[in-house]
């Protein structure tokens, strides 16, 4: 417990502190539960997703991104219009698979648990907002496929793909 303190509070005032030329890199070790701020707005041009080809074809989606070290929703992430097309548009009753993604900066386990805490936040969204909870599968990449090597690519990792499920 002592450790995971130490943790929430490092984290905290290395956020609170860091420059904008370099991030902080969490500790390893247990992930950090964080509180997912509400939704309430409706879908802009920015998001938290990269949506697949025929998913952005059929739904006409925007391709969002998350902030370092959050799972936390955007208001402008697309997310309803995802909601909107998988529930009463043109992929009404189709399966989705969500794969949740981290930038490298962080432990093998910390950056799998954000990414499961980023792909289960979207599926959360998707299930209050219609979508049957069988219809969506939540997953984590971590930071296995990250490409990233400044804070443009690194911004780039911290995703959910969106992709057709079976």
């Amino acid at each position: 417990m002592n450790r995971l303190l130490a943790i929430v509070v490092s984290s905290c005032l290395a956020v609170g502190c860091s420059s904008a030329t370099e991030a902080p890199v969490p500790a390893a070790g247990p992930p950090i539960h964080r509180q997912l701020a509400p939704r309430t707005s409706h879908a802009s041009s920015v998001s938290d997703l990269n949506v697949a080809p025929e998913i952005v074809a059929a739904c006409g989606l925007p391709t969002p991104h998350f902030a370092f070290d959050s799972a936390a929703l955007t208001p402008d992430d697309g997310l309803d219009a995802l909601a909107t097309c998988f529930t009463s548009g043109p992929m009404a009753g189709r399966k989705m698979k969500l794969v949740g993604h981290a930038d490298p900066r962080g432990g093998v386990e910390y950056n799998l648990a954000l990414g499961q805490e980023r792909s289960g936040a979207v599926e959360t969204y998707l299930t209050n907002h219609g979508m049957a909870d069988s219809n969506v599968q939540s997953s984590s990449r971590g930071a296995l496929e990250a490409t990233g090597t400044d804070e443009a690519g690194w911004a780039e990792d911290r995703r959910v793909d969106v992709l057709l499920g079976n």
